[in-house]
């Protein structure tokens, strides 16, 4: 939780989505001042991730817009400088994790005003659903049954 204080110079949450974990960073960043991240320099308006633009590293124009989506929603495209790490799975687990860090980030900022916007459209709600783990004698898969010889 954001703790409030003068001295605020970013809100924090985390997103998750099957095995990948986001780590959101909103930087209260001014015109001039430029927030370091790693071996980046990221600007009001810039979003990167694991030290790369956002562009890059989510090239699609469908992944562009449902990373957006949340900013959009909430009128602050150009507001925050934002840095994002990302761990674990693949790169649709880790859109979906980012997606949802945005949201929770996002009412942390103003939780009256954003909070029924991001509700309505789904953005708050975290996707329970996980790999099942294999189970012994199933053939190597979690539900697969072991063909059984019929003589």
């Amino acid at each position: 939780m954001a703790k409030k204080s003068a001295a605020l110079k970013y809100y924090q949450s985390i997103g998750r989505r099957k095995s990948a974990t986001a780590r959101i960073r909103l930087h209260l960043a001014t015109k001039e001042k430029e927030i370091s991240f790693g071996d980046a320099k990221v600007k009001k308006g810039e979003i990167y991730v694991n030290g790369m633009q956002i562009d890059k590293y989510f090239s699609g124009q469908s992944d562009k817009v449902e990373y957006l989506t949340p900013l959009k929603l909430t009128d602050n495209l150009d507001r925050f400088a934002i840095t994002i790490q990302v761990v674990g799975g693949g790169k649709a687990g880790q859109l979906d994790a980012i997606v949802l860090g945005l949201a929770r980030a996002l009412e942390k900022v103003d939780r009256a005003a954003y909070r029924p916007l991001l509700k309505k459209q789904g953005l708050l709600t975290r996707d329970a659903r996980i790999r099942e783990r294999r189970k012994v004698g199933m053939g190597g898969k979690a539900r697969r049954k072991k063909q059984s010889p019929k003589r």
